[in-house]
């Protein structure tokens, strides 16, 4: 899949348009004539930053909703539910960028080898708990494959080395970042 340069600034607008309704006391704007990529079905994380800090990331790993809605819900809560900071203010709005990460489907993998940090971004799960990592992580912290492994471990709850253990499903995928 790969966005228009008109799709990804139709996508920019539904974030922005959907936080600053939100903030305004409004509904968020209808999703009516859209071109057919943003009504297929696919995972997305919307990541708001603040003076280059993060200050909201929420998004949908499963492919269950049309991108276009997707893109709005998670701006909704990227921007007032996620629960490491405080719901945005409309003072803040001026100064927040938005990033928008739409996913590819997720591919388990059986050898660590396969990962390639900074095109792949990291799903692991372990009974109950799951972490998952975005590619542009590993790449804005320079980790390397270990580092990025042993991260999204702990961002499950995991040991770090959990990634290790057979009973550890480890995935991969990729996502088109703008």
């Amino acid at each position: 899949m790969s966005l228009s340069p008109q799709d990804r600034q139709l996508l920019h607008e539904i974030a922005r348009g959907t936080i600053t309704g939100c903030l305004e006391g409004k509904t968020p704007p209808g999703l009516l004539n859209l071109p057919p990529i943003l009504r297929e079905l696919r995972g997305a994380f919307v990541t708001l930053h603040k003076h280059g800090q993060l200050r909201g990331c929420i998004g949908l790993i499963e492919a269950i909703k049309p991108l276009a809605e997707t893109v709005q819900e998670m701006a909704m809560a990227a921007a007032f539910r996620d629960p490491r900071f405080p719901p945005l203010q409309s003072e803040e709005l001026p100064d927040i960028e938005i990033e928008i990460s739409v996913l590819t489907p997720f591919r388990q993998i059986t050898d660590v080898g396969e990962i390639e940090v900074g095109k792949h971004g990291l799903y692991i799960e372990k009974g109950y708990q799951r972490g998952l990592l975005l590619p542009q992580v590993a790449t804005e912290y320079k980790w390397d494959r270990d580092t990025f492994l042993r991260q999204t471990c702990l961002k499950a709850g995991l040991h770090p080395e959990a990634w290790k253990d057979p009973d550890s499903r480890i995935f991969v995928f990729s996502a088109e970042i703008f």
